[in-house]
C-alpha cells in the first residue's frame, strides 16, 4: 500500500508529469516570467472554466480577500460579516484593513454561514457579508444574496475551498460558486483542489466598475504605467504557477469526482455509526470534498487521532479555534459572541484524508482504523 498523506501532490504530479514539464519549460524557454503569455492563456481558461466576466490573477488567496475588500471602498470601523469557522486568512483581512469583523454562526449540517444568524447580526455599520463555502460544501447563496440585496450590502465569496462547485437555484439558474456575488475569491495553494506548485489566486466579478479597481489594486494601483490612481499592492500569478494551473484546469473535474468517489467510500464505511455523523450534500450544490469532515459523539478526538497516527494515518482539525476566539481579534470584544454550534464543531470535527489520488487499499485501511478506534468499549 502507498503511504497515507492527507493530499497526494506527488502522485497527481506524476500523472501529468509529461504537460506540466513541457509547460514549465516553454515559460523558462520564453522568459516571460511577469504577466506574459502564460498568465493570460490562465486567466482566460479560468475565466470560460468558471463562466466569469472578469477573472483577474493574484499572488494568493489571502491577496485575493484583501482585495477585493480593498475594491469596495469601505472606511475604517465599517462592519463585514463572516463565518467564525473558517480559516484565519478569511477574517485576518477584515481586521488588516481596520473594518470589524462580524462573527455570525454556522449551519451544523454544511458547516457554512446560517443566514439567520447573518440577518440578526446586521447593523447601520455593516457594509460587506463574506460566506465561505466550507471544506466543499456551497454556502446557501440564494438565501445570502436575497440578505444581502435587502439591506443593499456587497458579498464577497470565499471558494478557496470549493472551485468546481456548482449551485442551482430554485429557479433552477446554475453558477459556479465564486460567481455568485459581487466579488469571488479563490486560492491556488498546493493542497486546494485546484493546487499550483506554490501560491497563486483568482479573484472573479461580473461588475465592470469593480474589475476596473482589483485590477488597479492589484498592480500598484496604477491604471496605466507609473499613473497611480489609488493606493494598491503588488499581486501577481507566477508565469510557471500559471502554466502548472493551465494543465491542471483540464483536470479539476476529474480530480473533483476522484473526491466524491472517495467521500462515498468512507460514506458506505460509516454508514448506521450512531457516533460519526458524515458530511451533509444539500440537493441543489455538487459538493467538491476539500476535506472530508466528519463530526465524532462520544469519542475522545484526540485518541483518535492519535490512534490513527500510530497506523501512519494522517489527519486534520479544521479548525480548533474559532475566529471569535483568536486572540488578534481581542480588540473587537469577540470572546463574549455566543456561537453555541460553532463552539462546538470545534470539539467535534476532524478531517481525514481525501485527494484525487486515493485508492481502495488506503481508504479501506482507513476505514476499518476509524472504525476499529470508535467501536472500543471506552468509546
Amino acid at each position: 500500500m502507498r503511504p497515507i498523506q492527507m493530499v497526494d501532490t506527488k502522485t497527481q504530479y506524476h500523472k501529468i508529469k509529461t504537460e506540466v514539464d513541457a509547460a514549465v519549460l516553454d515559460v523558462m524557454e520564453s522568459t516571460a516570467f511577469i504577466n506574459g503569455p502564460a498568465v493570460k492563456a490562465f486567466t482566460s481558461q479560468l475565466a470560460e472554466y468558471m463562466q466569469a466576466k472578469h477573472t483577474i490573477p493574484c499572488a494568493n488567496g489571502t491577496d485575493a480577500l484583501q482585495i477585493a475588500l480593498m475594491a469596495l471602498g469601505l472606511q475604517p470601523g465599517d462592519e463585514v460579516i463572516t463565518p467564525s469557522f473558517t480559516y484565519i486568512a478569511t477574517t485576518e483581512v477584515i481586521a488588516l484593513l481596520k473594518l470589524k469583523p462580524v462573527f455570525v454562526e454556522v449551519d451544523p449540517d454544511t458547516f457554512c454561514m446560517d443566514s439567520a444568524s447573518l440577518e440578526k447580526a446586521i447593523t447601520p455599520k455593516t457594509k460587506a457579508i463574506i460566506p465561505v463555502h466550507l471544506y466543499g460544501h456551497a454556502a446557501d447563496m440564494e438565501s445570502i444574496m436575497t440578505i444581502a440585496e435587502k439591506h443593499g450590502l456587497f458579498v464577497i465569496e470565499d471558494n478557496a475551498q470549493a472551485i468546481g462547485c456548482t449551485y442551482q437555484f430554485a429557479n433552477g439558474q446554475k453558477k459556479k460558486t465564486g460567481t455568485i456575488g459581487h466579488i469571488g475569491t479563490t486560492s491556488f495553494y498546493p493542497s486546494k483542489n485546484l493546487g499550483a506548485f506554490g501560491d497563486g489566486g483568482a479573484i472573479f466579478t461580473a461588475d465592470d466598475s469593480l474589475a476596473a479597481k482589483i485590477k488597479m489594486i492589484a498592480n500598484h494601483g496604477q491604471s496605466q504605467q507609473y499613473y497611480h490612481d489609488v493606493v494598491g499592492c503588488n499581486s501577481r500569478l507566477d508565469a510557471m504557477q500559471a502554466a502548472i494551473l493551465s494543465v491542471k484546469l483540464k483536470h479539476l473535474d476529474a480530480y473533483n469526482e476522484a473526491r466524491r468517489k472517495a467521500a462515498a467510500y468512507y460514506d458506505a464505511a460509516f454508514a448506521g455509526q450512531q457516533k460519526i455523523k458524515i458530511p451533509f450534500r444539500a440537493d441543489n450544490t455538487n459538493h467538491v470534498f476539500h476535506q472530508y469532515t466528519i463530526q465524532l459523539t462520544g469519542v475522545n478526538r484526540d485518541g483518535l487521532k492519535n490512534y490513527l497516527a500510530e497506523h501512519k494515518i494522517p489527519s486534520m482539525i479544521y479548525y480548533p479555534v474559532p475566529g471569535h476566539r483568536q486572540k488578534m481579534f481581542a480588540q473587537f470584544d469577540t470572546q463574549s459572541v455566543s456561537l453555541p454550534v460553532t463552539d462546538e464543531l470545534t470539539e467535534k470535527v476532524i478531517s481525514l484524508p481525501i485527494h484525487s489520488e486515493m485508492d481502495e487499499e488506503q481508504l479501506a485501511f482507513i476505514c476499518s482504523k476509524v472504525l476499529s478506534y470508535i467501536n472500543q468499549k471506552e468509546n
